[in-house]
């Protein structure tokens, strides 16, 4: 019986517009590399992962140095098939994976999409998801307990109600489904933010596994300096 492999794939066709930059946010430095680097640099280095596949647009002008300076280039392939959403750049990289000649994708293998802008990402946490859901029927994601007071905003931005947080978690990436599911569920899913979403809508419930607050998302300018001290081993 063949095993099932695990392949990572990494969505960085954004434009970062919050970030207020002149370069896509990915390209951004922190500690010293762009932030997309840290992320590639990391999959590279994880024994368990088959190979990475990071999807650009096919204009992106900067990918190729990023990816001439990883210590390794031939653990990772660009495709340069990224769309105006995340959905649509999840779901070319899939189609485009399914071409390559070195690497072709069973159904049953197991896919990680993760984030250009979580540069905290580390190999334990990656294995930590494997470990839990090698097995699972579904698959699932990296995602953190809520702990701070939630409200929702009614009209001129003033306090409408407070939302419980009992049993609300923020949803983190890598997001693990096996490629056939993926790919068949993001065939079928329209506007969706993530692929756990996708997975949702085929009536299925993805496991949630406990990431870390260093895996955050870079979204805002300040977020930047945050990733740093991280990435540097200040926090």
């Amino acid at each position: 019986m063949k095993l099932p492999r695990y392949f990572a794939l990494i969505p960085a066709a954004g434009v970062g517009a919050r970030m207020g930059e002149k370069i896509p946010k990915q390209y951004l430095q922190i500690a010293g590399k762009p932030m997309l680097r840290h992320v590639l640099d990391t999959f590279c280095r994880a024994d368990v992962i088959t190979h990475t596949y990071v999807v650009v647009s096919a204009e992106d002008g900067y990918i190729d140095a990023t990816m001439a300076a990883l210590h390794d280039s031939s653990y990772a392939t660009v495709l340069r098939v990224g769309g105006a959403t995340r959905h649509q750049s999840v779901l070319n990289g899939l189609q485009a994976m399914q071409k390559q000649v070195n690497e072709p994708i069973d159904d049953d293998d197991w896919v990680l999409v993760h984030d250009a802008a979580r540069p905290g990402l580390s190999i334990g946490l990656i294995d930590k998801l494997i470990n839990i859901l090698q097995d699972d029927e579904v698959g699932g994601l990296l995602a953190m307990p809520v702990v701070d007071t939630l409200k929702r905003a009614g009209a001129e931005g003033r306090v409408d109600q407070t939302v419980t947080r009992d049993r609300l978690w923020a949803a983190q990436t890598p997001q693990m489904f096996r490629y056939g599911l993926l790919r068949k569920a993001l065939e079928q899913a329209t506007a969706v933010t993530d692929e756990a979403s996708a997975i949702e809508a085929q009536g299925l419930q993805p496991k949630l596994v406990e990431g870390d607050a260093r895996n955050f998302k870079v979204t805002l300018p300040h977020d930047v300096a945050l990733a740093e001290l991280y990435l540097k081993g200040f926090v």
